[in-house]
C-alpha cells in the first residue's frame, strides 16, 4: 500500500529512490527499491537482519552505486556523485555504533562534522545550536570521545551530523548498542532534531519505537519493499504486528 496522496504528487521529493537494484558481486541486495522523502518528513525504514536496510543507506550516500534505478537528490540524479557531493548538498549520516573517533575529543568529533564548511559564522551558530540540543556535550568538549557513555557518544555522533548542516538526517540502527533505559530518550532526542526543521530518514530495527514518532515507513525484507504506509496505518498492520512487534490479533 501506498501512503502518498495527491498532494506529495505536487512535491518534489528531497531525497528518492526510483526502481533501484543494488549488488555486491553476484548477490542481489536491493530489488526494485522506491523510496521518496519529502522535505519536513520523519520517516523509517524497517526490517530484520540481512533485508536490505544498510544497503538501502549505503546506496542514499554514494557508498554504494547501484546496478540500476536512479538516487535523485532535490530532483537531481547523484547515481555518479560521490558521497562528499552529497554530503555538501545536504546528505549526512548518523553510523550504526555512532562510530566516533573515539582518541580525538568531542570538540574535535564535532569539528570534523563541518569539515566540508567555510561558513565560519554558521559553523559557530550550529555549535551553539547543537549545544542547546545536548547540553551534556557541552559539559564534555574537552573529553576524549571513547571515555563517554553510550548516550552521550550518541548525543555526539548526533551533534557532528548536526555539524554538516543537512537537509535530511539518516540515521543507521540509532537505538543499536544502547541500555533499554536510554532508548526512550534516544528517541525524544530524534523527535527533538525533527521539530527543529529537519527531515529525518531512520532505519531501525525497533519497529514499535521508530514508528511511535515516524510520519511513514517502509518495510523490507530480502532486499524488497513489502510494505509502504503511514506509521499509524504500519502499527495496526497484521503483517507487522506478528513479524517486527511481537504482537498477534489472533
Amino acid at each position: 500500500m501506498n501512503a502518498d496522496g495527491g498532494v506529495r504528487a505536487e512535491q518534489t521529493p528531497l531525497l528518492e529512490m526510483r526502481s533501484v537494484n543494488s549488488h555486491y558481486g553476484a548477490v542481489h541486495a536491493l530489488k526494485d527499491v522506491n523510496l521518496s522523502i519529502y522535505e519536513g518528513e520523519l520517516v523509517c525504514l524497517l526490517g530484520g537482519n540481512a533485508s536490505g536496510k544498510s544497503t538501502t543507506l549505503k546506496t542514499l550516500l554514494g557508498m554504494l552505486k547501484p546496478t540500476s534505478g536512479e538516487v535523485v537528490l532535490d530532483g537531481e540524479v547523484v547515481n555518479d556523485k560521490p558521497t562528499s557531493y552529497r554530503v555538501a548538498r545536504g546528505v549526512t549520516m548518523v553510523p550504526e555504533n555512532r562510530r566516533l573517533f573515539k582518541r580525538l575529543s568531542v570538540r574535535e568529533n564535532l569539528d570534523l562534522g563541518a569539515y566540508l564548511r567555510s561558513d565560519s559564522d554558521g559553523i559557530a551558530a550550529d555549535l551553539e545550536r547543537v549545544f542547546e540540543l545536548f547540553p551534556r556535550v557541552k559539559e564534555r568538549l574537552s573529553q576524549k570521545a571513547g571515555t563517554l557513555s553510550g548516550g552521550e557518544q550518541q548525543m555526539v555522533a548526533m551533534g557532528r551530523a548536526l555539524m554538516a548542516k543537512p537537509r535530511v538526517l539518516l540515521m543507521d540502527e540509532p537505538s543499536m548498542g544502547l541500555a533499554p533505559a536510554l532508548v526512550q530518550r534516544n528517541f525524544e532526542l530524534i523527535e527533538q532534531i525533527h521539530a527543529a526543521g529537519l527531515t529525518v530518514f531512520m532505519v531501525e530495527q525497533n519497529a514499535n519505537m521508530a514508528l511511535s514518532i515516524a510520519d511513514r515507513g517502509w518495510v523490507l525484507q530480502t532486499g524488497r519493499v513489502v510494505l509502504d504506509d503511514t506509521a499509524d496505518n504500519l502499527l495496526a498492520h497484521p503483517e507487522l504486528r506478528a513479524s517486527y512487534l511481537g504482537q498477534s490479533d489472533t
